[in-house]
């Protein structure tokens, strides 16, 4: 892989961030690649040129991301469709999906402009909503697609069918559709499974279900899942990515299916899969 250009996006007013984002430009200038760095994060800098969030996955050859999970999910959405790769720096919180630490960051790119890197794919989740059959949203999603009841709304019903067939009419809070990258996130709270990420597969899990006996469900990747919203008493939403809100009436109908496009992760050299669940979770610890 030939790096000739850079593109820098990352959490905006972070002082932490801003400084690294200066520190990196000097840096690749230094080995004259050229860096494009989004817009509002080089207006919080007063130091950088900016460019255009829409412009960098057609200007670049590699994004980095400087924050946490959340930053890299927007980042994600922003290569939809695109084969730019991705390197996650965790600037921020948790960082299931940012493996690179901070200190690591210029080890890392030296090894990427070496072309000494492993690149990894990660399956995208697209979804549809459609109302009185026209299409009324849609996005790609890297993690998952949820539907959850507002704050005063009651339990729900969820028809699901996976393809053509009907599953069940779950009767719950909500119901997450999870890839299998999301499956350390709001899946993991909600008690459903851990899956490698390089596993081909969609994840139902229902979010406290009324009937004990509803469980998560893996399904194989090239399944559709089909959920219509039932009567409606109160607020209901879907987000995706746990970013991105809408909000859904009477009858709606969602589809979702793995997306035909894959996102490219620069995965870090240092770490595994199985040792960032020890460090995230705490495994092992008393």
């Amino acid at each position: 892989m030939q790096v000739r250009t850079v593109g820098v996006v990352g959490k905006k007013r972070i002082d932490l961030v801003v400084r690294t984002a200066e520190q990196l430009v000097d840096w690749l200038r230094a080995r004259q690649v050229e860096c494009l760095v989004e817009e509002e994060l080089a207006v919080c800098s007063g130091l950088l040129v900016g460019c255009p969030r829409q412009e960098l996955p057609s200007r670049v050859d590699l994004l980095v991301v400087l924050g946490g999970d959340g930053t890299l999910l927007s980042a994600a959405r922003l290569l939809a469709g695109s084969k730019v790769p991705l390197l996650g720096v965790n600037a921020g919180g948790l960082g299931f999906l940012t493996e690179v630490a901070l200190e690591e960051m210029f080890q890392v790119l030296q090894q990427v402009l070496e072309g000494e890197i492993t690149i990894t794919q990660r399956s995208l989740l697209d979804a549809v909503v459609w109302r009185e059959g026209k299409k009324v949203a849609s996005h790609s999603v890297l993690n998952d697609v949820v539907v959850n009841k507002g704050v005063l709304a009651r339990i729900i019903d969820l028809e699901t069918r996976i393809d053509d067939y009907y599953l069940t009419t779950f009767k719950a809070d909500g119901l997450i559709i999870s890839s299998p990258a999301g499956s350390t996130a709001y899946n993991l709270s909600a008690g459903g499974p851990i899956v490698h990420p390089a596993l081909g597969c969609i994840i139902l899990t229902p979010i406290c279900p009324h009937t004990l006996t509803n469980r998560p469900i893996i399904l194989p990747e090239d399944r559709t899942i089909r959920v219509s919203l039932g009567s409606v008493y109160g607020e209901v939403y879907l987000t995706f990515d746990g970013q991105v809100g809408y909000r859904l009436v009477d009858g709606d109908l969602l589809e979702v299916r793995t997306s035909p496009h894959r996102l490219s992760l620069i995965k870090s050299p240092h770490r595994s899969f199985y040792e960032v669940l020890r460090s995230k979770l705490r495994w092992g610890e008393r």
